[in-house]
């Protein structure tokens, strides 16, 4: 448990980092160079020099198909000195549902001091902001109240965190290929602390089969409702995922609750242990839960389940922000937290006011987790910019407001000049750091003929179709594209997952709204886009409504093909085949543009 001086150092020491942000970052860089110039990756760029000029003239900005030929020969079992001195103790796989396939990442014993580092600011931040919200309703003073209680919120109770981890693969030369969200909750010191601020028990996070431990983690967290604080996951996809397990299974585990006893189907013997340690008949706690869930209207049923949450705690920024809209639904007010920003190749930045509007958030970039530089991009395309030929990265302080940029990462790991393919824009500073808001994946895009859309372009229109939707008592569970060329000419084909707000099992659309829907998302799209419709070089735009829990199934083969649950991310534009016919096979009605 934080004390109140632990809780106080993270926060200076963020203010120091942040405060200090160019020779922390030279510092980053130039330790970096001194332990790495020798390796086969940099000699041939540096000649075994260390001087940080010299970098930014020879080494090249590089995407993964670049270092995957020197990722592989470690993997196949080729020495770590490839690519970084330090020995490389695992592979972090990437979810792969950004925008192709999953890629290994190498992480070294110092990421994961890095990352038990950034998850220890993270917790700095939020305890000074959960003491803020309780102070606040306790009608007290921020100053007073931080001097009357020692420790933080979690003193008072714990979080439903829904987090799940994939089985373990190895490369030809042994080491582990997974996911950083399953190495984060395999390591010591997580297995330590994880039962003192969650009510998921660590056998029902390290269990394999997502089911199971969907259901344990539901069960405790639903009888222990009177200790949980806030309800939580990486993504806001993971926790309606739990909320859509919630209205398939309530019955199932107030009947469970009700009786003291799990179900049959339980047969993880983690899983089963830590039942078994709490489960007793609880007549009254599954009638109160029962009361509940058998409302006609599931909005704010996650406060009323919980009702001493104060926060739903999520990553709801960039392609996640489709699900604001239902989360608030959910939530009954309950404020969305986005608090970090990383990626499966560094830990980046921290939401220093986790209480700001989804739609608000920026991230503060931590300087000693990386060195990272930034490519400017075209404001209007989002490309990286072409009018100057010579228009190179930026370092971190170097960073213009209200400017795009794509992050490069050098990383303690082998990481190189990395292009992430996040576009972030510049929303302003915190001492000398920069603030970043997360704009979309780069190079995730619908494309036909010269049209290109961005991911951030077809939420857009997306959002603007919601608002006829709304007012008709109907929200999205969420949305996702294909560019259809199995035609000439082709067309954009959007699917998309309705819910009515009251239970109602036959979803009913006015084919006249939908049409207007499709019309509204064109008209929202670019110039060159609606050109090309106006020439028939494109066809009309197709929304495909497909039936409920198509996109829990979307994300059930993303998983069954390497992707973590914690990391999961719907892709904003499917690139698989396999996965488009999933859905196809769940369409219950097609409409056109007019």
């Amino acid at each position: 448990m934080a004390t109140i001086n632990e809780f106080k150092d993270g926060l200076q020491m963020l203010e120091e980092a942040t405060g200090d942000a160019e020779r922390i970052q030279e510092q980053v860089l130039g330790q970096i160079l001194k332990r790495n110039a020798g390796t086969e990756y940099l000699s041939q760029y540096l000649n075994g020099k260390t001087d940080m000029v010299l970098f930014k003239k020879n080494v090249p900005i590089v995407t993964y198909e670049d270092i995957k030929p020197y990722i592989d020969r470690i993997a196949n079992g080729e020495t770590s000195n490839i690519l970084v001195a330090e020995p490389i103790v695992e592979f972090h796989r990437s979810s792969g549902t950004s925008g192709g396939q999953p890629k290994l990442i190498p992480a070294t014993a110092e990421i994961s001091n890095l990352g038990a580092l950034y998850f220890t600011l993270i917790a700095s931040v939020m305890n000074k902001h959960s003491l803020e919200i309780e102070a606040c309703e306790l009608g007290l003073t921020y100053s007073y109240f931080i001097y009357r209680h020692f420790g933080n919120l979690y003193q008072a109770g714990k979080r439903l965190e829904f987090m799940f981890v994939k089985e373990d693969s190895e490369t030809p030369s042994g080491l582990k290929a997974r996911s950083s969200s399953t190495s984060f909750y395999k390591d010591d010191r997580f297995r330590k602390v994880v039962s003192k601020h969650s009510t998921s028990p660590i056998e029902a996070i390290l269990c394999s089969d997502t089911n199971q431990s969907m259901y344990c983690q539901l069960l405790t967290g639903l009888i222990k409702r009177d200790e949980v604080v806030s309800v939580a996951s990486a993504f806001a996809t993971v926790v309606l995922r739990a909320i859509k397990f919630l209205e398939d299974h309530w019955k199932e585990l107030c009947s469970n609750i009700r009786s003291g006893e799990i179900s049959d189907w339980i047969t993880d013997s983690g899983c089963k242990d830590a039942l078994s340690s709490i489960m007793k008949p609880n007549p009254q706690l599954a009638d109160s839960i029962q009361n509940i869930c058998s409302c006609k209207s599931w909005e704010g049923i996650i406060q009323k389940l919980w009702p001493k949450a104060k926060f739903i705690n999520a990553v709801t920024t960039g392609v996640m922000s489709q699900y604001v809209e239902t989360l608030e639904f959910y939530g009954g007010g309950l404020p969305l937290v986005s608090v970090f920003y990383a990626c499966s190749e560094a830990f980046c930045g921290i939401n220093l006011e986790p209480l700001t509007g989804p739609s608000h958030v920026s991230y503060t970039f931590i300087p000693n987790m990386a060195y990272f530089e930034f490519l400017p991009l075209n404001k209007d395309s989002l490309t990286i910019a072409q009018e100057d030929i010579e228009t190179k990265p930026v370092d971190l302080v170097h960073v213009m407001l209200d400017q795009y940029y794509e992050l490069l990462v050098t990383s303690v790991a082998g990481l190189y000049r990395y292009k992430v393919g996040d576009v972030l824009k510049v929303t302003g500073f915190h001492n000398s750091t920069p603030q970043f808001q997360f704009v979309e994946r780069q190079n995730v895009i619908l494309s036909i003929h010269t049209d290109k859309t961005s991911e951030e372009d077809l939420l857009k229109a997306v959002t603007e179709a919601k608002t006829l939707l709304e007012p008709l008592g109907f929200f999205s569970r969420g949305y996702t594209s294909y560019a259809d060329l199995s035609s000439i000419p082709g067309h954009y084909v959007i699917f998309w997952e309705l819910k009515a707000k009251e239970e109602n099992d036959n979803l009913e659309l006015d084919p006249k709204i939908m049409a207007e829907c499709c019309y509204r998302m064109e008209e929202s799209l670019g110039y060159i886009y609606r050109s090309n419709r106006k020439q028939n070089a494109i066809e009309a735009l197709e929304i495909r409504v497909v039936k409920q829990g198509s996109f829990d199934e979307l994300m059930d083969y993303y998983v069954s093909q390497g992707t973590s649950m914690t990391q999961y991310k719907t892709p904003s534009c499917i690139m698989s085949k396999e996965a488009i016919k999933i859905l196809d096979s769940k369409v219950m009605a097609k409409f056109f543009s007019p």
